[in-house]
């Protein structure tokens, strides 16, 4: 039977050198976009971190690729290339383990970094295993004595769930595993080893099948994209010299229906991005007008990965919004039209033993501050009044206080794990009042602890309340860092706790209208980076994949109107644009070179359909839908609210409907 060869892959299109890590991105990458500015051939790293850990070496005219940490991995380290959609093949590679107590070898039928087969030289031995998630479980293995000195062809040849393992032309096992049926490939290592000559070759019959069922998607994709609207361009903004990352809020700063942007600059002091303090702030219309600037604006204070402390929020009820911003210690409210105070109060003296708090970064673990240097600001409603009024503010990561609209302080509480990122707040038991889950803690309004999760480590990173599956009542969904994807019940019990690695991000929308209830969508990064899931109302995976981008957002997009949510992965027209519930690519933005670094939903135009706002340090360009909405009842979901901005919230839209 024809074969063919997919891949051959020796390095020689790679420079001597590293091969490229990330050191910029770091943190930046879980909610800004940045395409890869180097060549990495054909390969990506699922697991990058901040420091070098593969290289390209030679040796006689030969180069390879080297897995070089400077220290034993627990878990394989991977290099990743090919199609998911690669079904029966086979895969081979020269491999010379550096140290034979270690571990090195092939990935096939790969998913993601958390998913796949291996075959892998390990201490004497040579193992075929299988991995999803934490369930890890050994198919076969064999002795084999090998050295260090000498390479060895290693083979994996996959048909069916039949899978036969070769050394050195030498069939050494065959089993049978139904997990994984198709995939990518990959190199593997927890310790140092060489790779090179690696190929992956298929029936030419099989590829034929795959062009095949591409055709037909591709054919299917388009058919869905014309069904959608196009992105049209509605309004460029020049940022000059104020422009910030993902550090911007939306409000109705004059008392009308026009829509204005804060965006706020940051200096970085003491310990990595922890205690930024706000440098400039600067109000626009979304003409690029300038109502109002604090501070000295400069385009180098634009980056930070982490919030920052303020808000727009009618706080006082007169019919346009203020400004609530924490800068040098003080906790101020400023008048939205003018930027000039209204009032302010010191934020609390720190007295406390910096022992006993989350602050283990710190050098001489001490206070950097005799007062509060305020991480991020959400705005609830303690009091049962008419409107959200009071103040939360919080350390990172212990201790939150509250306030009320006059800024008096109302409570405090003292974290038992983590405050997380951002709170969140709602009213539960219906008494008018908000309740507030602070990291794994539920707090009644007046700030007394009703329960705790049973999680005793990492933090929440974001967290959605609502009524997701129509079978039960509202339900606590939490990107849980390293604990993964936990759902709860109101009254602090786990429902579901899925350890997809370390959940970063999660949105709840109406993505699959045919199912019931809402889905849920989540990502990862740190580790295993990347891994974007989506599961039913229940908690049940749907699906799963990895894009091998960063700054994947996925906030829900109300696009057409029709009731159907999207999902916004980033601004890039190859990498990013809207997805179905089927993780389709049904609408991409236009090749007119717009900023891709960050993006936003919001409905700006009042249609009720959302637009999408795309910018960087420099530049703003917002998308509009190219059509005009026809029908007479269009759907206008209930979303987070403008006044509580932060990189860290889980994005919800609940289905509602406007008749026009």
């Amino acid at each position: 039977m024809a074969k063919m060869r997919l891949l051959h892959e020796d390095f020689r299109g790679f420079k001597i050198g590293d091969f490229p890590h990330e050191t910029y991105l770091g943190a930046m990458g879980e909610y800004h976009y940045r395409p890869h500015q180097w060549y990495g051939g054909r390969w990506y790293n699922p697991i990058p971190g901040l420091a070098r850990v593969w290289m390209v070496t030679e040796l006689d005219g030969r180069k390879f690729m080297e897995y070089s940490a400077d220290h034993a991995s627990p878990e394989l380290m991977m290099l990743v290339t090919g199609d998911e959609d690669w079904t029966d093949y086979q895969v081979s590679a020269d491999v010379r383990t550096l140290l034979t107590s270690g571990c090195g070898g092939l990935l096939f039928r790969y998913s993601n970094s958390r998913c796949y087969y291996s075959l892998c030289l390990n201490d004497g031995t040579l193992v075929l295993a299988g991995r999803r998630h934490t369930d890890k479980w050994a198919i076969a293995s064999c002795e084999y004595r090998y050295g260090c000195d000498e390479f060895h062809n290693l083979k994996v040849v996959c048909r069916g769930s039949r899978i036969s393992c070769y050394v050195d032309s030498v069939l050494c096992f065959e089993a049978d595993d139904q997990t994984y049926r198709s995939g990518k490939i990959g190199i593997a290592a927890t310790s140092p080893v060489q790779f090179t000559d690696i190929a992956v070759d298929m029936d030419a019959s099989v590829y034929q099948g795959i062009c095949s069922e591409r055709a037909r998607k591709a054919e299917k994709v388009a058919t869905e994209r014309a069904e959608y609207p196009a992105p049209l361009l509605w309004k460029t903004i020049d940022l000059k010299d104020f422009g910030a990352g993902r550090h911007i809020r939306f409000g109705h700063l004059t008392g009308t229906e026009e829509t204005h942007i804060v965006i706020a600059q940051n200096q970085k002091r003491i310990a990595k991005d922890a205690f930024a303090h706000i440098s400039c702030l600067t109000a626009i219309d979304l003409d690029g007008n300038v109502l109002w600037q604090i501070g000295e604006p400069n385009p180098g204070n634009a980056h930070l990965t982490a919030d920052l402390p303020f808000q727009v929020c009618d706080i006082d009820g007169d019919g346009k919004d203020e400004v609530i911003v924490a800068r040098d210690f003080k906790i101020s409210i400023l008048d939205g039209e003018t930027g000039e105070v209204i009032k302010w109060t010191h934020t609390p003296l720190i007295t406390d033993d910096p022992k006993s708090l989350n602050i283990g970064w710190l050098k001489y673990k001490t206070h950097p501050f005799g007062r509060l240097n305020v991480d991020s600001i959400r705005i609830c409603n303690l009091s049962g009044g008419p409107r959200p009024s009071d103040l939360l503010i919080k350390d990172r990561y212990k201790r939150v206080w509250a306030y009320d609209s006059d800024l008096n302080l109302l409570w405090s509480h003292d974290a038992c794990v983590n405050t997380g990122h951002f709170p969140y707040s709602k009213d539960i038991n219906g008494d008018g009042r908000e309740e507030v889950m602070i990291g794994y803690d539920m707090l009644d309004a007046d700030g007394n602890r009703i329960w705790s999760l049973p999680i005793h480590s990492d933090h929440a990173d974001e967290i959605i309340i609502g009524r997701i599956d129509p079978d039960r009542e509202e339900v606590i969904a939490i990107a849980a860092g390293d604990e993964g994807f936990v759902l709860a019940s109101l009254q602090g019990e786990i429902l579901l706790k899925e350890l997809i690695g370390h959940a970063q991000r999660i949105s709840v929308g109406n993505y699959r209208p045919e199912l019931k209830g809402l889905e849920i969508c989540v990502t990862t990064y740190w580790g295993n980076q990347g891994i974007i899931l989506l599961y039913d109302c229940k908690g049940k995976l749907l699906w799963s994949a990895e894009p091998s981008t960063n700054g994947n957002m996925i906030t829900p997009v109300n696009w057409t109107g029709d009731g159907q949510d999207l999902i916004l992965l980033n601004g890039n027209v190859e990498k990013g644009g809207l997805i179905d519930g089927f993780n389709r690519q049904v609408v991409r933005f236009p090749a007119d070179g717009h900023p891709d670094m960050c993006a936003e939903v919001i409905d700006l135009t009042g249609d009720c359909r959302d637009e999408i706002v795309l910018w960087d340090e420099r530049r703003m360009y917002i998308y509009t839908q190219d059509n005009e909405f026809e029908g007479e009842t269009i759907a206008c979901p209930i979303k987070y609210p403008h006044y509580n901005g932060s990189n860290y919230r889980g994005e919800y839209s609940y289905p509602a409907f406007r008749k026009l």
